[in-house]
């Protein structure tokens, strides 16, 4: 028996890079799964630092880390979104889905396969009742946020361009916020977006280069997973079915070393 009632998966990379999408397509193909997302501890925007005259909502600075090293505490021991928070992220549009109705029918197919009597999956997740929540954010490989880091069971680190994520940023219509609507002024992801990322990033990467190489040390220190020896831009059919496998071999690692209790 496991005293843990739900496995944290981390999905993170900079504004932009398919964190959102990839954890709804998630949730949709595996059972026992939700969503929280670090949007939602932002602090008021009265709150927020500025960085070049305007106000930053992309830093450390503008989240209550506190609050969410709460929630993800709360969700480990009790296996269900955290009743004090109030989300909003799910409110906001990603667009239009870049992966085909073919390729989700093929992961759901893989996943439920997983799931039959007998399978590693239905013990986890349908005779072992383990929750899994997907806490997607910008920042969660932060050294800043190491507290709330320190609670993940597993970590996906998604790799984008500077070019592909001002692309995806400068097409979004805003955000809904505590407050109301944010919509990034001009020049927003090169002035604060872009600079903060690499500042916050540059330790998993070799040089510090946050569009080069990643470090193997960092990530085996930190086991954070990424997709190697692919390029930044990865399209979001490689990187589902990336994701998708990976989860399956982690949640099956997780299940056979998680602490067991007395019954």
């Amino acid at each position: 028996m496991c005293d843990r009632k739900a496995v944290i998966v981390g999905i993170s990379g900079a504004s932009s890079s398919g964190k959102t999408t990839l954890a709804r397509l998630l949730r949709d193909i595996l059972p026992n799964t939700f969503i929280l997302h670090e949007d939602d501890f932002y602090k008021a925007e009265s709150e927020l630092p500025t960085r070049d005259g305007l106000l930053d909502w992309d830093c450390a600075e503008a989240l209550s880390i506190p609050d969410m090293t709460k929630a993800l505490s709360h969700i480990r021991g009790n296996g269900t979104f955290p009743p004090f928070v109030d989300s909003k992220e799910d409110q906001n549009s990603v667009g239009k889905c870049p992966v085909s109705d073919a390729k989700i029918a093929a992961m759901k197919s893989k996943v439920d396969e997983w799931l039959q009597p007998g399978r590693k999956g239905h013990e986890i997740l349908k005779e072992g009742g383990l929750k899994v929540c997907l806490l997607d954010g910008f920042l969660l490989y932060s050294k800043d946020l190491q507290s709330a880091m320190d609670l993940l069971d597993i970590k996906l680190f998604l790799l984008v361009s500077r070019a592909k994520a001002t692309q995806r940023r400068e097409a979004r219509d805003g955000y809904v916020t505590l407050e109301g609507f944010w919509a990034d002024p001009p020049g927003y992801v090169d002035k604060i977006v872009w600079p903060n990322y690499a500042e916050s990033h540059a330790w998993l990467f070799e040089d510090g280069d946050v569009e080069g190489t990643l470090s193997e040390r960092a990530l085996a220190e930190t086991k954070i997973l990424a997709q190697k020896g692919l390029g930044l831009d990865v399209d979001m059919e490689t990187t589902f079915e990336w994701t998708v496998n990976m989860l399956i071999e982690q949640l099956e690692a997780f299940w056979e070393q998680r602490p067991a209790v007395d019954t």
